[in-house]
């Protein structure tokens, strides 16, 4: 039976490789699996031209996937810089790769990655739009944005943020609720004044239907950019970014209806108080399809410090529901990510949806955390590394201040409680100072 997406598939009842291989990591019922895909909670982006993507489910039942961005900017043209990035997230364990580039020859950059990278792969078209036609932007036709989106679809992208919800309505009332930081999406501000110097309708919400045609022919999951996201706490679930989410939520319907995968695009900056609800809200306008979110950040006044931040709002955003956490890195505010810099993004984001999935009851994430209080209860120092998020920086830690006794470390040393209590407990004698 021929199907034209994982959508169609699971509708029709045809259990695709893809979804067996999800199966198998989530530990989760095939047949379960299935239902949800065909219902829009579960996402496997995997587009037809990526024939090397190791597919992986986005859902909130499932496991909280990462997404790294990264890609070539102006100021910052290494190529191979960014290789190294997206050579190290996969190494780290990152699902999903985004590459963002607005300089260059992006789309070798593109189609090397779709050929040589098993992470998902997504992209903003309309940052390549501005790139790729290189002339000013009130001059780019519809059809040329369009056109675009067309491109990445036949180069293998397997999720396309598109900044759809932000149509001739939403930006009026964007002008008339006046914002502390204004529009803070780099996607949504180019739409808005593309919008206001040409006076035209979004090309991607007046053309929906035929960016649902091009996402259904290559299988390429849509993911509903957030253009009215909140840029600062103070503009958090304010009535341009619900009134953006409630056309998000009639587009995901459309979108279904043609059996393309959708993803919803999240905030932003907001108080702690406000995620949880916020998580509702998303779940109840767009019908439980999953939920990408930048962050949360819950504060605005760490700049140098914001993937703490954003794990820190990430973490509750995935226990209320979220599915797919986008990285944040120290950088954030401040320029272009280094390799130290997504490295430390993906540690603090791996911790966060870690946690998240301790919270929801995920199937293997306490185990995880009982291996290794064992091995800390043996003081097993090379399991512990084995089991650690990051090994090196543990066993690197460890190696800078080696303890004088190999079963303890430098901090407690003979004053150990692990030790101790093993040793009383096993009916030997504790000294511990001269020992």
């Amino acid at each position: 039976m021929n199907y034209t997406t994982q959508m169609d598939a699971a509708r029709k009842g045809i259990l695709t490789r893809e979804m067996e291989v999800v199966a198998g990591k989530e530990q989760f019922n095939p047949e379960e699996l299935m239902k949800l895909v065909a219902e829009g909670r579960i996402a496997i982006p995997a587009n037809k031209v990526h024939r090397c993507v190791e597919p992986n489910g986005i859902g909130s039942m499932l496991k909280t996937k990462i997404n790294v961005n990264l890609g070539t900017s102006r100021d910052c043209k290494d190529l191979d810089m960014e290789l190294q990035k997206v050579n190290d997230a996969v190494a780290m364990g990152a699902e999903s790769i985004m590459d963002l580039s607005s300089f260059g020859d992006t789309q070798k950059f593109r189609r090397k990655l779709t050929a040589e990278c098993p992470a998902i792969i997504g992209t903003v078209p309309i940052y390549d739009a501005v790139v790729y036609y290189h002339k000013p932007l009130k001059e780019i036709t519809s059809e040329e944005w369009i056109k675009i989106v067309e491109m990445h679809a036949e180069d293998g992208v397997d999720f396309m943020t598109i900044h759809v919800g932000i149509n001739r309505n939403t930006a009026d009332r964007f002008k008339a609720a006046k914002r502390l930081t204004n529009i803070v999406s780099r996607g949504g501000s180019i739409i808005f004044a593309w919008m206001e110097m040409t006076g035209q309708e979004n090309p991607f919400y007046e053309h929906y239907d035929r960016i649902l045609d091009i996402c259904q022919e290559y299988d390429v999951t849509l993911s509903l950019g957030d253009a009215c996201r909140p840029g600062c706490i103070a503009d958090a679930t304010d009535i341009s970014q619900i009134e953006e989410l409630i056309t998000l939520g009639e587009l995901t319907r459309r979108a279904w209806e043609k059996n393309v995968q959708v993803m919803i695009e999240g905030p932003g900056h907001m108080p702690l108080d406000q995620i949880a609800a916020n998580m509702k809200v998303q779940e109840t306008i767009c019908k439980g399809a999953p939920f990408y979110v930048l962050g949360p950040l819950v504060t605005d006044v760490a700049p140098g410090y914001d993937h703490i931040t954003a794990a820190i709002g990430g973490a509750i955003a995935a226990a209320s529901g979220a599915s797919f956490l986008c990285y944040v890195t120290p950088a954030e505010h401040l320029k272009l990510p280094d390799v130290d810099d997504v490295k430390e993004g993906i540690i603090a984001s791996k911790i966060a949806a870690h946690a998240a999935d301790i919270a929801k009851g995920i199937k293997g994430a306490k185990e995880w955390d009982h291996k290794m209080s064992e091995a800390r209860k043996r003081l097993d120092w090379e399991e512990m590394f084995n089991l650690a998020i990051d090994p090196d920086k543990a066993r690197r830690y460890r190696a800078m201040a080696k303890p004088e006794k190999e079963d303890t470390c430098s901090m407690c040393g003979n004053f150990c409680a692990v030790k101790n209590m093993n040793r009383i407990l096993d009916g030997e004698i504790v000294n511990i100072y001269d020992e």
